[in-house]
């Protein structure tokens, strides 16, 4: 398992967040929808948590075959999702994430998420174990980089001016100095015990954990002007109405992809067998089994395909 603490300062407060992360989600989640990929809401309501009471639970699956390196997209279905479920007690949340397929049962990430009106100071903030020092990373969201592809000036906030709060542009040396701040503390744990696989996995994940943070981070500040002063009931509605376009927008797009995706992953193993008395105790009859004189050609090895459920 993978473990580290990634810290993420904003020019915001704790409350504004709370109407922010709503928006920037449902908006961030729209916009990377399409191609039949992208983010579909299976369930987003109220709800009782055994340990921690009240809150928001919210199920998603999270299609993202494109997204995979080379060498993971042979392991996966067509259609590969991760589901995502995440718990609200804002101003404390934990996601967590599972796959899609069951021949790769060790996978999991686990993230705990804290939100306090401060720099990035607190080494504590769990209340429980420190995170050790070497597994904290604080993500700059002016001047970390990016994928290019998400790069847009209208989010870069070096450039960015509110014209409904007069913050902006940010500066370097900003967290040390911008008042309100707040930070987003996040937790993640990541595990995928498969030999051979897991260490590049895990980093794998957590380098697109990583740029996902700063994207959507970058985002929430960028479109202040469009979510600042809406109330929670606002946001809530402005939320389900987004889902709804972006559900539309990943099943639209698979069902325009050709047939639907195999139910079993897209690999088989293969076997060759050339012994009669093997094939039999397999089930398998042939025509020069049944009629040996029928064919004068010395058999070749039979190719028997199976793919594990």
């Amino acid at each position: 398992m993978l473990m580290k603490e990634y810290r993420v300062c904003m020019p915001l407060t704790v409350d504004e967040y709370r109407i922010g992360q709503l928006y920037m989600i449902s908006k961030h989640s729209c916009e990377q929808s399409g191609g039949g990929e992208g983010v579909e809401v299976v369930r987003n309501e109220s709800d009782i948590h055994p340990q921690y009471g009240p809150g928001q639970l919210t199920e998603k699956r999270i299609y993202l075959s494109s997204k995979l390196p080379s060498w993971a997209k042979a392991f996966v279905p067509r259609f590969f999702y991760v589901t995502e479920k995440a718990w609200n007690f804002y101003p404390y949340t934990i996601t967590g994430v599972c796959l899609s397929v069951s021949f790769l049962p060790k996978f999991s990430i686990r993230i705990e998420t804290r939100f306090e009106n401060n720099n990035g100071d607190n080494d504590n903030v769990f209340g429980d174990t420190p995170t050790p020092s070497e597994n904290v990373s604080f993500l700059d969201i002016l001047s970390d980089p990016i994928p290019e592809k998400h790069y847009k000036e209208t989010e870069d906030l070096s450039c960015w001016q509110s014209s409904k709060t007069g913050r902006g542009p940010l500066e370097e040396g900003w967290r040390d100095e911008h008042k309100p701040i707040m930070c987003s503390y996040k937790r993640v744990q990541c595990s995928f015990e498969v030999y051979g696989f897991q260490t590049r996995t895990e980093e794998f994940i957590h380098r697109n954990i990583r740029d996902i943070l700063l994207v959507g981070h970058r985002q929430a500040v960028a479109w202040i002007d469009e979510w600042h002063g809406l109330s929670l009931e606002e946001v809530r509605e402005y939320e389900r109405a987004m889902q709804e376009k972006t559900n539309s927008k990943v099943k639209s797009s698979q069902n325009n992809t050709g047939p639907p995706a195999a139910s079993r992953p897209a690999f088989s193993r293969s076997i060759s067998v050339t012994d009669e008395r093997s094939l039999k105790k397999m089930g398998v009859t042939t025509a020069a089994m049944s009629d040996p004189s029928a064919s004068s050609v010395p058999p070749s090895p039979i190719r028997l395909n199976s793919t594990p459920e």
